[in-house]
């Protein structure tokens, strides 16, 4: 009978020492290779769309915490000398952060990533780090507060703005300036970034107080030219993905191009919409196909859902992962590990890797200023 062995119990085997052993190692080698290049430390890393764009821009990764560990396998996968952190943040955040990254207080440049956000308490009114205890947010502002990096970037939805009110990202920019931050927002539109889809982020800069007078942080600029999919689409090579059924199948033959419901005989969109079809407004996105001449909608965890449809532009299908990956600007080399449903998930999850890039860029021209 033959034993299989994850890659780290097979160099175990051989050196004959300890999985702990060699987490010192990964460590040990992501701390040399920051010598060369600003460091970052991410939180809720994903599939690694964030990452890659802070990579690219000249930043070195001293560790990524994930707890899917399908996305944290991609990660790996794909960079086998990062130190991919495949738990529950719940679990680090509590920790020596200094001892367990290697790092004192005040050293590390940039903590990036974004928490889903839940609604937080207002019992006292203090709008403070105790307001969002039991949430996701809750580590971020703790890494934040424990390793005081240089600066931060803190992504989300553009919703985020008005959740709950507005009062949810209320406390956020008052714990963050609690934690010592100086902070800058703007809603930022991938498509004006080198990326083939309409996405917008909310992008959150902060700033050290003791650095405010020493360096600035001026968000990109957009770029001149608007990427469409007809860019990305046509050489796209092949990958994963999951078909409609024979009857949608049939039914998306009938929409043209940049087409939706209202483009096919009404009987036909009636039956297909049932009850969506007595609803108010434009329902755009049912039966909606693309265009080769347009961006991407925002690229969703799903191949199909009914209300948010993205039919290929020349095929009655969805996109494949690949063909997202590629609309999230993801090279073509990256993988994905995971079930096909999965692996759509992750690519949806992400941040595009073009808009992290340029957005990273700024921040290394920041940091400069200091040196």
């Amino acid at each position: 009978m033959s034993v299989s062995f994850e890659p780290g119990e097979k160099i175990c085997t051989v050196l004959n020492c300890s999985a702990e052993d060699i987490s010192e190692i990964q460590r040990d080698n992501a701390i040399e290779n920051a010598s060369k290049h600003y460091t970052t430390i991410e939180l809720f890393a994903g599939a690694g769309g964030l990452a890659l764009g802070i990579e690219k821009a000249e930043f070195a990764t001293l560790g990524l915490i994930e707890l899917d560990k399908d996305a944290a396998d991609s990660l790996k996968k794909n960079r086998p000398d990062w130190r991919v952190i495949n738990d529950d943040i719940a679990n680090i955040s509590c920790l020596d952060l200094e001892e367990y990254f290697g790092i004192k207080e005040g050293e590390l440049d940039l903590l990036s990533g974004g928490a889903p956000c839940q609604a937080f308490s207002y019992a006292g009114k203090r709008l403070g780090l105790e307001d969002a205890r039991g949430t996701l947010f809750y580590h971020y502002a703790m890494f934040l507060r424990k390793l005081q990096p240089k600066m931060f970037l803190f992504e989300n939805v553009r919703g985020l703005l008005t959740h709950d009110k507005g009062r949810t990202y209320v406390t956020i920019i008052n714990i963050f300036e609690q934690a010592g931050y100086t902070i800058q927002k703007k809603v930022l539109n991938a498509w004006d970034y080198g990326v083939p889809q309409k996405r917008e982020r909310l992008i959150t800069i902060g700033i050290r107080n003791d650095l405010v007078n020493k360096l600035t942080y001026n968000f990109p600029k957009a770029h001149d030219y608007k990427p469409v999919l007809r860019d990305v689409l046509l050489d796209c090579p092949d990958g994963p993905g999951i078909p409609y059924g024979e009857n949608k199948r049939k039914i998306f033959e009938l929409v043209p191009p940049g087409g939706y419901w209202k483009d096919i005989d009404p009987k036909i969109a009636k039956e297909y919409m049932k009850s969506c079809w007595d609803m108010e407004g434009g329902r755009t996105g049912i039966l909606r196909r693309m265009s080769l001449d347009e961006p991407s909608l925002t690229v969703l965890t799903s191949p199909s859902q009914k209300q948010t449809e993205r039919c290929h532009p020349l095929h009655a299908r969805p996109f494949t992962v690949r063909e997202n990956a590629r609309c999230q600007t993801f090279p073509d080399e990256w993988q994905f590990c995971g079930s096909v449903q999965s692996q759509y998930k992750q690519v949806g999850n992400a941040v595009p890797v073009n808009l992290a890039y340029d957005i990273a860029v700024e921040i290394h021209k920041s940091l400069e200023e200091i040196n």
